[in-house]
């Protein structure tokens, strides 16, 4: 292993992100397993851990980290903030040119800096080894709960932002035994999903099969996991084929439509393709056997899969309601008959201890060992959109994007 200089950056998005790349501890694994490593963290106000936590594992702490080879951030790095000549690791959000980036991937070539994407970083199978995902759907299936709870006037859940971290959270989990007998649907199978069902299933709410769940009336609140294949179809009748419809999302159409009378509670956890099929429409929210009253868009694509969600919304404000006969936005749970939205587009920020933990045990096996290897490395390559101030050669189609005139930042989501 090579002689590496690694900074730990304080976050400075407004407004601020409390998460970190690697926790106290991890930072002392990180230099027990690499020898050669030396580490620093750049002192923060707004992390959740605090400098005093670094100190006391005998880690540096200084608030200048200019000095460092390679620095570690989670969120997109202020242009003004970059030092020239570095190597970075952020969460950029420049691969799919989102113009209210493309400044910063600018400032990123003209200042020479190395930038390796988290989200680029991947194995073999092109499946990502990093993410926050997780704690995406633990929190933004919590936050289904609790919004429905509001909704219905049944209990009042700590907002997790509120808690210390997720054992804290678990402590609300038991409230949500005043639950009727609801049916609440989760998409996705991913990471994401996996979060929410995790939450569902420490709640005490017991899972069912997809047959049970649309053909089957229960006594106590149940919920069922839905996969691409039990809401999409080949527009030409063919059978199902799941790489196909990853390669060929527009060839599909969506059959969510049977699950729309029996659904109360939706948590949409599902990566959605914008060629592929919507669940539904707006039309059919208008409908008489329309159930649905909640839905914790998790995945937050604004005008996407779930086409009520016409914005995202903060930790501190995170619902409103659609009002189906409308159109319109409406104050959150204000009509029985408006279908209420969770859209919050930073979900892990709410826990961003236990979201800090997770990650940077990822980046501790997955990464760590390719980045700080001396040979050059697929899994790192494949990450690095610019070197010596270019864009390397995966990226070149981002070219265009750093060339174009500026334009008006892109509305969040």
């Amino acid at each position: 292993m090579r002689n590496v200089s690694l900074g730990l950056i304080r976050e400075g998005k407004n407004p601020p992100d409390r998460r970190v790349a690697l926790t106290p501890k991890k930072c002392a694994e990180a230099l027990s397993s690499f020898p050669s490593l030396r580490l620093v963290v750049q002192e923060s106000a707004v992390r959740s851990y605090a400098d005093q936590e670094y100190r006391d594992l005998g880690i540096e702490v200084q608030a200048d980290v200019s000095d460092c080879d390679i620095l570690l951030g989670v969120k997109e790095v202020p242009v003004e903030q970059l030092i020239p000549n570095k190597t970075y690791l952020f969460f950029s959000h420049t691969v799919k040119k989102q113009p209210r980036n493309r400044e910063l991937l600018r400032q990123v070539l003209a200042k020479n800096i190395t930038l390796i994407d988290y989200e680029m970083l991947t194995n073999a199978q092109g499946e990502r080894i990093v993410a926050f995902g997780r704690y995406a759907g633990i929190v933004g299936a919590y936050n289904g709960l609790l919004i429905y709870g509001r909704k219905h006037k049944l209990y009042n859940l700590k907002p997790a932002y509120q808690c210390v971290d997720m054992d804290d959270m678990q402590e609300e989990f038991f409230k949500v035994k005043k639950l009727p007998p609801i049916k609440i649907a989760v998409t996705g199978s991913g990471r994401v999903a996996q979060g929410a069902l995790e939450v569902l299933t420490r709640m005490g709410i017991r899972r069912v099969s997809v047959y049970d769940y649309l053909y089957l009336a229960f006594n106590e609140p149940v919920y069922t996991q839905l996969r691409s294949s039990d809401y999409n179809a080949r527009r030409d009748g063919r059978v199902w084929d799941t790489p196909d419809f990853h390669r060929n999302p527009q060839a599909y159409t969506s059959t969510f439509d049977k699950f729309l009378p029996v659904t109360d509670l939706l948590i949409a956890c599902a990566y959605w393709d914008p060629a592929a099929p919507r669940l539904f429409t707006e039309a059919e929210t208008q409908q008489p056997s329309f159930r649905i009253n909640t839905i914790a868009d998790v995945t937050c694509d604004v005008d996407g899969s779930i086409p009520c969600t016409k914005r995202s919304t903060s930790i501190t404000e995170p619902a409103y309601d659609y009002n189906p006969a409308t159109g319109a936005l409406e104050p959150p749970c204000s009509r029985p008959e408006n279908i209420t939205i969770m859209a919050v587009d930073n979900l892990p920020c709410e826990l961003p201890r236990n979201a800090s933990r997770d990650f940077g045990r990822q980046l501790l096996d997955a990464v760590f060992p390719h980045l700080l290897n001396e040979a050059s490395d697929d899994i790192i390559e494949r990450a690095t959109i610019t070197r010596n101030g270019q864009l390397t050669a995966r990226y070149q189609y981002l070219h265009d994007y750093v060339a174009a005139p500026n334009a008006a930042p892109a509305p969040k989501t």
